[in-house]
């Protein structure tokens, strides 16, 4: 092995089981990749990764918001199963049995950099600042991870009266100011909310670009250690706002953005067209022109590649230790981004924009690989099994993942008949949407009430186009999911 100044590194020692990292991005929408077919994204390294394992392209997130989704992804549950329907509400419940835990008892040490989202940060009193670090780093480390760097959205890092990481290493660098006003100026629920700017600071002070640093550092403090290792990195981007750093940014202004689904979502129901009405709100709907949506979504594909290239950094690093071919390396998001379609920006709906999400596995060298690419329908807490699996540690009980290691080595091509997603909101009541879909057919319905919210054909429909709900064709697609609806607290 030869190091990059050309003088030979020694072969690290190695552990009998594989090291594991998985790449979870916050808001990343399913197409937004190179090797998916979009016509403008860079992603170079993302599609390595899925030439050298599986990329799987009809993946379901269990709620199409951060916190339900992430719930699930740490114990494997449905949304039905854990019980967080909605951001903001409640902290995650400590006592929960995680996939962490699970390899921690299978001998592994393991590390979380970036957000988590188990909590909800408290507002500090006034005048005091408040590491939030030392307050939540013992509380996500309860979950099952020896190594915590815990991060948060951009918009908590305007508060003066936080302080994170990040924060911390961009006062030291002279641009926290800078780039407090920078995110105040398009924070969230304000008319400027999808913004689509540059940010002042340069690449290497992003924070994209800090947590791959934090991570590389935790990964080559792995060396020479027996013990196997798995590092989540969790990335807050390509979450809003809209802000991509100078050089990507600057690569992407030139381009031309493919057309987005245009037609605006018409409910179907009084209980839906009440929930759409606060999408609508949300999105700042009336602004969305194209020219609008343009310019942001050329800020999100910025950082998009940035995380490529990240990825690529972290790439280079365990190949430059000798650890590469002894890592398997999986590649999600918690959710996707509406970008503009149907007139709708971020997520919360059913849309495949909003409730389908990249996933990649990436097996070691030398690994029997016989699918390359499978269009069933899976589910983030696929994921989670799998990664159990990949580790040789035992399941979670109960779970509702299913490992896909099977596919993978074409075991078996027999999955999912039908993949699940949920969210809540409240409208004056608790409302719960529940969506179901077999890969050619979706349905959203209310679940106290029953209420059919949506129905789409997909084989005919794939842009979700025509609401179904109302008529005979809604009916008929209702009857056909008739047995998974009823599963799921659909009375019928």
């Amino acid at each position: 092995m030869v190091t990059p100044s050309g003088t030979a590194e020694a072969a690290p020692s190695r552990s009998a089981q594989p090291n594991i990292v998985y790449v979870l991005a916050d808001q990343h929408r399913h197409d937004a990749m190179s090797g998916a077919g979009h016509p403008v994204v860079v992603t170079p390294n993302l599609d390595r990764l899925a030439a050298e394992g599986t990329r799987f392209t009809t993946a379901w997130c269990q709620s199409p918001v951060c916190q339900s989704s992430r719930a699930s992804i740490i114990t494997g549950r449905h949304v039905e199963g854990h019980g967080v329907s909605r951001n903001f509400v409640v902290d995650f419940d400590p006592a929960w049995p995680t996939f962490m835990e699970h390899l921690r008892s299978a001998g592994y040490v393991t590390a979380n950099v970036g957000k988590t989202h188990f909590f909800t940060p408290l507002r500090p009193p006034d005048e005091q600042v408040v590491d939030l670090g030392a307050r939540y780093e013992e509380f996500v480390a309860s979950f099952g991870f020896d190594h915590v760097v815990e991060e948060f959205d951009r918009y908590l890092h305007v508060t003066p009266r936080f302080s994170t990481p990040y924060t911390r290493h961009l006062e030291e660098a002279g641009v926290l100011s800078q780039y407090r006003e920078a995110v105040k100026a398009v924070f969230r629920l304000t008319p400027r909310h999808w913004d689509g700017v540059v940010s002042p600071l340069p690449k290497a002070l992003d924070l994209t670009t800090f947590l791959t640093d934090q991570a590389i550092d935790w990964i080559d403090s792995q060396r020479g250690r027996l013990q196997p290792f798995f590092l989540q990195l969790s990335y807050v981007a390509p979450h809003v706002p809209l802000m991509g750093d100078p050089e990507w940014s600057e690569y992407y202004q030139g381009l031309d953005v493919p057309p987005r689904i245009a037609r605006p979502v018409v409910p179907a129901t009084p209980t839906w067209n009440a929930y759409v009405k606060t999408l609508w709100k949300h999105s700042n709907s009336p602004i969305l022109s194209d020219d609008y949506v343009a310019r942001g979504a050329r800020q999100y594909f910025a950082m998009v590649s940035l995380i490529d290239e990240s990825i690529g950094r972290l790439l280079a690093v365990l190949e430059r230790t000798g650890q590469l071919e002894n890592t398997w390396i999986l590649y999600s998001a918690d959710h996707g981004e509406m970008l503009g379609d149907h007139q709708l920006m971020a997520k919360m709906n059913f849309y495949r924009s909003s409730v389908q999400v990249p996933a990649i596995v990436r097996a070691p060298e030398g690994m029997h690989r016989a699918v390359s690419k499978f269009t069933g329908p899976i589910e983030s807490v696929d994921l989670t099994a799998t990664i159990l699996d990949i580790a040789g540690a035992a399941p979670l009980d109960p779970c509702d993942g299913r490992s896909l290691l099977p596919l993978m080595r074409k075991d078996s091509l027999e999955h999912r008949d039908i993949v699940i997603s949920e969210i809540s909101a409240d409208l004056g009541e608790e409302r719960t949407f529940v969506a179901l879909s077999d890969g050619s057919a979706r349905i959203t319905f209310e679940r106290s009430t029953g209420e059919l919210c949506e129905a789409f054909d997909l084989s005919a429909d794939g842009d979700e186009l025509e609401n179904l709900a109302q008529g005979a064709e809604g009916r008929e697609i209702a009857s056909k999911l008739a047995g998974p609806l009823e599963a799921h607290g659909f009375p019928g």
